[in-house]
């Protein structure tokens, strides 16, 4: 690659972050040299983190300590950053509440779709393409349920539907190749057979616009470590569609969710709203650390984040091509619009030995077994020329 082709991208990045409205957004995060596109695993840390989570341990655990439940507002923090969230997946208030692990809503989520739909609908569909825990939960579920469980490609979907479908779970972005699968028409498939949609939005929620209200999905979880900034092990969330959670019977039901959580009753009666979806006690720290990092948004247009994920995306597969000698990669990452995430994976030979090397050069992605390397673009805080050095580095390292 000559010196004058590798200025004239550098020059074009430089005039895209130029003319970028959401580059401001990056002074909102701590970052450091690197190129940092590994959001999709881990989000950078918010600025405004430390000192919050600061307070929250010195102030109000160490010196209000129990009474922060109720003047810290601890207790209703399920609830008031799952309002913070909606607006991000295109949700109303009151439809989602933070707490458990992804894997736990999962669990709920998928049970709880699977009892909506009555006894006379005995089988589970699932993402054959799925991350992997997802699979797992669903074939737990199935057993625990009575049901039959079948793996098949979100494809394969409309033609797998029959009236003996009761829930089917499935992953908005695949989290090892970037495609965007549509989430409206499979909805709409999964209605028309009279079974409930259950959905995945770990690797699209803060990248890209999801419309849950809008296009009428009963169930979806999400974490919110990746491109909600939420920080390491942050709680996940668990939204159900307001028409369905008087009737939500959750396989979890805890303290937490009690219609009178301090009356210590024997019998159990759900909480009404999304409240229901609660369990225990909530992790207050990593929770207000998510509500913290949350902040970064205000003000943001999630259509602007999708319009810079986009224009990410195609910069750095254009500059692979000029930078990386031909067939040294192959891209997994659908070129349609229409069909991608927010990440590129590469299929490369030794990709795990190639991104140690990037790393070491100050290109963080990360790599997937046995032969993938994953790139994600979080545009709050990747620019352009981020995405051109990026490339070219690969192609050095490759060279």
């Amino acid at each position: 690659m000559s010196e004058r082709h590798v200025s004239e991208l550098a020059v074009r990045a430089e005039k895209l972050d130029t003319g970028d409205d959401l580059a401001p957004l990056r002074s909102r995060f701590v970052l450091d040299d690197v190129v940092y596109l590994d959001g999709n695993s881990l989000g950078a840390l918010p600025a405004n983190v430390p000192a919050r989570v600061a307070d929250v341990i010195r102030r109000q655990w160490g010196e209000l300590r129990i009474r922060s439940w109720e003047e810290s507002g601890w207790w209703t923090a399920p609830e008031r950053i799952g309002d913070r969230i909606a607006p991000l997946v295109g949700a109303a208030p009151g439809q989602i509440v933070v707490g458990d692990s992804t894997s736990v809503n999962v669990f709920k989520a998928l049970v709880g779709a699977v009892r909506l739909a009555g006894q006379d609908r005995d089988e589970i569909l699932v993402d054959a393409t799925t991350f992997p825990t997802d699979g797992y939960i669903a074939e737990s579920a199935a057993r625990l349920t009575g049901r039959t469980l079948r793996a098949v490609t979100p494809s394969e979907v409309p033609s797998s539907l029959s009236d003996r479908t009761a829930a089917v779970l499935l992953n908005h972005v695949d989290y090892r190749t970037g495609r965007l699968h549509d989430l409206p028409s499979l909805t709409a498939a999964v209605h028309a057979a009279g079974a409930y949609a259950v959905w995945d939005l770990c690797h699209s929620a803060g990248a890209l616009p999801v419309g849950l209200d809008e296009h009428g999905v009963d169930l979806a979880v999400g974490c919110t470590y990746k491109y909600l900034n939420g920080g390491p092990g942050s709680p996940a969330y668990l939204y159900v569609r307001g028409e369905l959670q008087d009737r939500f019977d959750s396989p979890l039901p805890g303290w937490n969710s009690h219609a009178e959580p301090f009356g210590m009753r024997t019998a159990y009666a759900p909480a009404s709203g999304a409240l229901r979806g609660r369990v225990g006690t909530p992790d207050i720290l990593s929770m207000l650390a998510l509500e913290a990092a949350l902040e970064v948004w205000d003000g943001v247009s999630i259509g602007a984040v999708r319009a810079k994920s986009l224009a990410l995306t195609d910069f750095f597969l254009e500059c692979v091509g000029e930078y990386v000698g031909e067939g040294r990669v192959e891209c997994l990452t659908p070129v349609a619009h229409q069909e991608r995430g927010s990440q590129v994976a590469l299929r490369c030979e030794d990709a795990g030995d190639v991104m140690r090397r990037l790393i070491e050069r100050g290109v963080v992605g990360d790599f997937r077994a046995p032969d993938v390397l994953r790139f994600g673009f979080t545009p709050l805080y990747v620019g352009f020329a981020d995405v051109e050095r990026a490339a070219r580095v690969l192609g050095e390292t490759l060279g």
